[in-house]
């Protein structure tokens, strides 16, 4: 086995690397502060090809694949997960479902302006009174004619209310399966459409400058031909897209832990305490220490999860023990920056105060740490 990164992905991690610390770093807190959407910071990571890194060339990617997405996460995420979580839901939520499922006319209408960055796609998949219960489903679409009508809610979904989203991907009820089962399918409603209400943003602990909204169909008409992909095969679709989408939190809860690493290395070689600085104290070298082993195994787990998949091989369990152990080490980590940083750590001008608040959403979104453990244990045979 060779852990290294091949030529092409260690220029890549450094590229985004440069324009996470020159780019991202100095404007961002303001952003965080105010709640405000980062345009400019999206707008120059689309000229970068951040958005179009997994998919192919002809498609308007940059022909990656997806471990190098991942890269790119960890990266941004070491500074700002904003920003990271942004990436990650335009590619594995928004773009991913219209190239995996999308028939060609779709996937010419809307992948090139997702892949380069100058439009944003939701997924609505999450709703207020299901959460984790996926199959809860309650949103439904009725064929009327030519026409789908859609009546439901979604909720906490990411990308679905900035200037330049242009759809959101649903998922809802359109019949009932032989067995009496819910037929859940996926349908693509562009933004705009009567009928289709996007609430104001949520009031959020963290994540602070992404854009997440509930959102309302009533009596929402989009064509018969929005449809994404199979009829009835909604369910199945979205477990395939949060599979993979595990992997890319791992990776971004990866980065949030490292970046805990880099500012507690920097404020321990700083800080004084006692006439000298506390990074000479063993008590901050052991936590530090601590630290730093669980990001790396936890990077580990991601890298085999992603090779797994690129290689055609099983990855659900392995995605699930990424996502699981990445955002545990990733509450851990932010939690030991904030003490090590004493008062400071409370304070929100430094990045650890980002970090303490946006790591526990890790622990939920995507699959909450239970279901990563039903996951498992599942794969398991139990």
């Amino acid at each position: 086995m060779d852990f290294r990164l091949s030529e092409e992905h260690e220029a890549l991690r450094e590229s985004v690397r440069d324009f996470a610390r020159e780019t991202v770093a100095p404007v961002i807190a303001e952003h965080y502060e105010r709640h405000t959407f980062p345009y400019e910071i999206v707008r120059q990571m689309g000229k970068m090809g951040l958005f179009g890194l997994p998919f192919p060339e002809e498609h308007g990617g940059m022909g990656g694949d997806y471990f190098a997405l991942c890269l790119a996460l960890e990266e941004l995420a070491r500074v700002d997960s904003s920003v990271a979580i942004t990436l990650e839901a335009a590619v594995s939520l928004g773009a991913m479902p219209i190239y995996r499922f999308g028939t060609a006319e779709q996937q010419a209408r809307w992948l090139p302006k997702l892949l380069s960055g100058e439009a944003l796609a939701g997924f609505g998949l999450t709703e207020p009174g299901t959460g984790s219960d996926a199959g809860g489903t309650r949103t439904r679409a009725v064929l009327d004619g030519d026409e789908w009508v859609i009546n439901g809610s979604k909720a906490f979904i990411t990308n679905s209310g900035t200037d330049i989203t242009a759809l959101v991907t649903v998922t809802a009820v359109t019949g009932t399966n032989p067995d009496g089962s819910k037929e859940l399918s996926t349908i693509i409603v562009p933004s705009g459409t009567p009928g289709f209400t996007v609430a104001p943003g949520y009031s959020k602990v963290g994540w602070n400058a992404s854009d997440t909204h509930e959102l309302t169909f009533d009596d929402c008409r989009v064509p018969a031909g929005n449809l994404l992909g199979e009829r009835g095969r909604g369910f199945a679709q979205f477990l395939r897209i949060l599979d993979e989408g595990r992997i890319a939190i791992a990776a971004l809860a990866v980065g949030l832990a490292q970046g805990c690493v880099d500012e507690s290395v920097k404020y321990a070689k700083e800080r004084q305490a006692f006439g000298q600085p506390i990074g000479n104290y063993q008590a901050i070298q052991f936590k530090i220490a601590d630290m730093e082993s669980k990001a790396h195994t936890a990077r580990l787990a991601y890298h085999d999860a992603a090779a797994r998949m690129l290689a055609g091989e099983p990855f659900k369990r392995q995605a699930a023990i990424a996502k699981l152990h990445a955002s545990t080490i990733a509450v851990d980590n932010a939690r030991e920056a904030t003490q090590i940083h004493g008062g400071y750590g409370f304070m929100n001008e430094y990045p650890v105060a980002r970090f303490w608040r946006d790591s526990k959403i890790l622990e939920i979104g995507e699959g909450t740490s239970e279901v990563q453990r039903m996951i498992i244990a599942r794969d398991l045979g139990l």
